[in-house]
C-alpha cells in the first residue's frame, strides 16, 4: 500500500544535499516542520517551514538539549493511521500527522576520536534525535525515517520516482537502516563509558561492509566489516580477497614493530622473509633470500617508502600484495606494470587495543599483544652473556617469533631471518623445520641466535641449536625445568636470556 508524504519533520546536524530534499518536498506541497539551525537553513533557501516550537507551543530549553521531546511531535509520528482511536486523539489535541522524519545524530563517535574533554564528549550524546529515529522507525507502516545523510540519496530517488509516495517495502527498509544507526550509536556510547567501568558485555558495531569474492575458500562467503579506505589507498590491482586481508594485517603489524628500514614477506600470516638494513632495497633483498620459494605469491610489506631501486629488485617476483607508507612516482610506475598486483599505500597505523574471534557459541576477546621486549630488560641466565651484536639480533628474533604461529622458533643473524619454524605440535619440530629450511637455502648458522615464543620444557632445543652453531638464545623462561636448559647452555658455552614474556599465537 502506498502512502503520500504530506508533512515532514527535519532536524539535522549535517546539511549536505539537504537543499535538494527540501526543494523537492516543497514542490510536492509537503508541510515542513524544523528546528534551530535546520530551520534557518531551510528558510534561507526561500522555502516555507514552521518552527517546531510554534507547533508545540513550547520553546527550546536547556541550551538546546530539549527541542523535539514533546507529545505533539511524537504523537504525530507514532499515531497509527488505521487506528480510529489514535486519529481521534490527534484531532482532540490538534496534533498534525508527521509522515516523514529526517534526522541525524550529534557526532559522538567523531568527537571521541578527536577530543579528550569529557564534558565536550557528553554533550554530543544525542537525545531528541535518537528518540525521533526510534519512534518513526517503530511506526514504519505509516512513517518514513531517514536517519542520516547516508540515506539522502535514497530519499531523493524515492521522491523522484514515486512523486512523494512510498510503499511499505520502502518504509521498512528505511526503518531497518534507522535501527542500525541507533544501535551503532548506542554501542559507541556504551563502549566509551565501559573503558573505565569494565562491565562484562561484548559490543562491537561496524556500519561499513564490503562483500568479498569469497571467504577463506571459494565455497565460503566472506565479508569485511570496516572502512578500509581509512587505512589504505589502493594504488593498483584487483580487490583484496579474504586471505589477502588476513595476510596484509599480519604483514603491517610485523613491520610496524621496527624503526629501521625493514621488509617482510608473509605467507599464510607467517613471515617467510624478514630483514632490517640501512636501505629498504637492501632489506628487501635480504628478506627475499630467506626463503625465495615461499616468497612466490606472498604478501609483502615495508615500513619505509618504496623507491625505484627497491621496485626494480622485486618487480620480477610474482606477489599478491605490497603495502608501504609511500611510493616514489618512478617506483609506482615500475610496480604497476603487473595490472593485478595489489599496491597499497598505508595511511594510518593499525592500533586495535583488543582482538576477538567467534568461538563455540560465543566470542573470545583479549588485549592485543603489544608487549615489546628490549635487551635492557633481558635477564641473563647463563655464565656467558650475549654480545652487543647478539643482543640486537635477539631483539629482532623475539619480534619475529612473536608474529609466528605456535609452536614457533626463529633463527637470526645480522637482523635477517635465516631460519623459521612455526605451527608445529612440538618445539623440537619447529626448530628442526627452521634448521632444515635455513640449510636448504644455503645459510650457515654459525654464530646465529635463536628465539622461542614459549619456554623450553626440556634442554633438547638448546642442544640441537648448539649442534648447528647457535650461540645465543632468548626464551621467556618459567618452566619448572629451566635449570636443565641453563645447564645445557652453560655446558655448550651458549648465552641464554629470559624475557619473562610468552608470545603464544594460535
Amino acid at each position: 500500500m502506498r502512502t503520500k508524504i504530506k508533512s515532514a519533520l527535519i532536524s539535522v546536524y549535517y546539511k549536505d544535499r539537504l537543499d535538494e530534499i527540501v526543494k523537492k518536498l516543497s514542490a510536492l506541497g509537503v508541510t515542513i516542520y524544523s528546528t534551530g539551525g535546520t530551520l534557518k537553513f531551510i528558510t534561507d533557501l526561500g522555502i516555507k517551514a514552521e518552527a517546531v516550537e510554534d507547533l508545540t507551543g513550547f520553546p527550546e530549553i536547556l541550551g538546546g538539549r530539549v527541542k523535539t521531546l514533546h507529545p505533539t511531535v511524537f504523537g504525530g509520528i507514532l499515531a497509527r493511521r488505521d487506528n480510529p482511536t489514535d486519529l481521534q486523539q490527534l484531532d482532540a489535541h490538534n496534533i498534525p500527522q508527521i509522515d516523514l522524519v529526517i534526522v541525524d545524530l550529534y557526532p559522538f563517535e567523531e568527537t571521541v576520536k578527536s577530543k579528550t574533554d569529557e564534558q565536550t564528549i557528553i554533550e554530543k550524546i544525542d537525545i531528541g534525535g535518537i528518540s525521533l529515529i526510534r519512534a518513526a522507525a517503530k511506526n514504519f507502516k505509516d512513517t518514513i525515517i531517514v536517519a542520516g545523510r547516508e540515506d539522502y540519496g535514497s530519499l531523493i530517488t524515492l521522491l523522484d520516482e514515486k512523486q512523494g509516495e512510498s510503499d511499505i517495502e520502502d518504509r521498512k527498509r528505511f526503518a531497518a537502516k534507522a535501527f542500525m544507526t541507533s544501535s551503532h550509536y548506542d554501542t559507541q556510547i556504551f563502549n566509551y563509558f565501559n573503558q573505565t567501568q569494565n562491565i562484562p558485555s561484548f559490543k562491537q558495531s561496524f556500519t561499513d561492509a564490503k562483500t568479498l569474492r569469497y571467504g577463506e575458500n571459494p565455497h565460503q562467503q566472506g565479508t569485511f566489516y570496516g572502512n578500509l579506505d581509512e587505512v589504505f589507498e589502493i594504488l593498483n590491482g584487483r580487490e583484496l580477497s579474504y586471505n589477502n586481508l588476513v595476510d596484509v594485517e599480519a604483514s603491517v603489524q610485523l613491520v610496524a614493530e621496527f624503526s629501521e628500514p625493514t621488509f617482510a614477506i608473509i605467507k599464510h600470516t607467517n613471515a617467510c622473509g624478514l630483514a632490517s638494513r640501512d636501505t629498504i632495497a637492501e632489506a628487501y633483498k635480504a628478506a627475499f633470500v630467506c626463503d625465495p620459494t615461499s616468497a612466490f605469491g606472498g604478501v609483502l610489506a615495508s615500513n619505509k617508502k618504496i623507491d625505484a631501486a627497491t621496485a626494480n629488485e622485486m618487480n620480477s617476483l610474482f606477489f599478491e600484495v605490497l603495502t608501504a607508507p609511500d611510493f616514489d612516482a618512478d617506483a609506482l610506475e615500475i610496480l604497476k606494470s603487473k595490472k593485478n598486483r595489489i599496491i597499497l599505500k598505508q595511511k594510518i597505523a593499525i592500533n586495535n587495543p583488543k582482538m576477538f574471534k567467534s568461538l563455540l557459541n560465543g566470542v573470545l576477546e583479549q588485549d592485543t599483544d603489544k608487549s615489546v621486549e628490549l635487551s635492557t630488560s633481558f635477564k641473563t641466565a647463563t655464565t656467558a652473556a650475549p654480545t652487543t651484536a647478539q643482543l640486537s639480533d635477539l631483539e629482532f628474533a623475539i619480534i619475529a617469533v612473536k608474529h609466528l604461529k605456535s609452536n614457533g622458533i626463529t633463527i637470526v643473524r645480522n637482523k635477517q631471518l635465516i631460519g623459521m619454524g612455526c605451527g608445529q605440535t612440538s618445539r623440537v619440530d619447529a626448530l628442526e623445520s627452521a634448521i632444515k629450511k635455513s640449510k636448504g637455502f644455503g645459510f650457515d648458522l654459525t654464530d646465529s641466535v635463536m628465539a622461542s615464543e614459549a619456554f623450553f620444557p626440556f634442554p633438547d632445543c638448546v642442544n640441537i641449536a648448539h649442534s648447528v652453531g647457535v650461540k645465543a638464545i632468548a626464551q621467556p623462561g618459567g618452566s619448572i625445568k629451566d635449570q636443565d636448559s641453563i645447564d645445557a647452555a652453560n655446558a655448550n658455552g651458549q648465552a641464554m636470556v629470559f624475557t619473562g614474556v610468552r608470545h603464544f599465537k594460535h
